[in-house]
């Protein structure tokens, strides 16, 4: 079977976030997925396959990061939206049946795709104990995700504060479900993005996740109750950087970026 890894959220190789993309007749057992899944060593692998004709969805969708499922991955969605048009096996809009949900993926005329994703609630929290020592920073905010998420949305201070984070990940996996979302605004919006970010989520094997589509399903309405606007711009990473355009609409989130496939070969297994 042929596997492909594609670099999400941006237009160029080596930027973005690489996930892993297999498509499938069937899903087989847990175990072999998530033995690909660690194998790929990718924040995550994407498995998916078609199902049939005249249901709420077109394919099943699963994601794996190397050490366990998640509920929601929003890179690995585009990643798998770009490789199902690439390669002629879907065309317009593709529907997802996913654990948290039916998901869908539009391709548009410049190349980009758009993810329709449901909206994150936040929680405002007491900032819980050790968390500024773990993260190296003064804590502005903290919130709690809806459940498909799982992770603390904290608001730092400025962009620098967030470019320069170098956390303790063992101490920030015992903080919460999956991982911590830092953000703050941006420095300058003429730079071409309203908001940053960093996602770490050692919890599930990943130290720090380039460009996390679901996590801007929480920063969209966080950032776009400040800003009073329902579309922004987001620039997520570290070493590896991503932008994701954001459109809020109530319960659901638009999520939008554009792929690249830099590597496509036999899985022999």
């Amino acid at each position: 079977m042929r596997i492909r890894i594609v670099d999400a959220f941006t237009d160029r190789p080596f930027s973005g976030n690489p996930a892993g993309v297999l498509l499938l007749d069937a899903f087989p057992d847990d175990h072999w997925l998530q033995k690909v899944a660690a194998e790929v060593g990718l924040s995550e692998t994407a498995f998916a396959h078609p199902l049939p004709a005249g249901g709420d969805a077109d394919w099943a969708l699963r994601w794996f990061t190397p050490v366990a499922e998640v509920d929601m991955c929003g890179h690995g969605t585009l990643a798998t939206a770009h490789v199902l048009h690439t390669t002629g096996r879907a065309t317009g809009t593709v529907r997802f049946a996913a654990r948290c949900g039916i998901l869908s993926a539009t391709a548009g005329e410049d190349g980009s795709i758009t993810l329709d994703f449901p909206t994150s609630s936040l929680t405002p929290v007491p900032a819980p104990d050790g968390l500024a020592k773990a993260l190296g920073a003064e804590v502005v905010s903290v919130h709690d995700t809806a459940a498909h998420i799982g992770d603390l949305l904290v608001e730092l201070a400025d962009e620098q504060a967030v470019r320069s984070l170098a956390p303790d990940l063992a101490a920030l996996a015992a903080l919460s479900d999956r991982g911590v979302i830092a953000t703050a605004a941006a420095d300058d919006p003429a730079r071409g993005y309203d908001f940053v970010s960093r996602c770490f989520f050692p919890a599930l094997g990943i130290d720090e996740d380039p460009v996390t589509g679901s996590a801007h399903t929480a920063l969209a309405p966080f950032w776009s109750a400040r800003s009073g606007r329902d579309e922004l711009t987001g620039l997520q990473g570290g070493a590896r950087t991503g932008l994701v355009r954001t459109t809020l609409r109530g319960e659901r989130t638009l999520l939008t970026g554009s792929a690249v496939t830099v590597i496509e070969g036999d899985l022999l297994v």
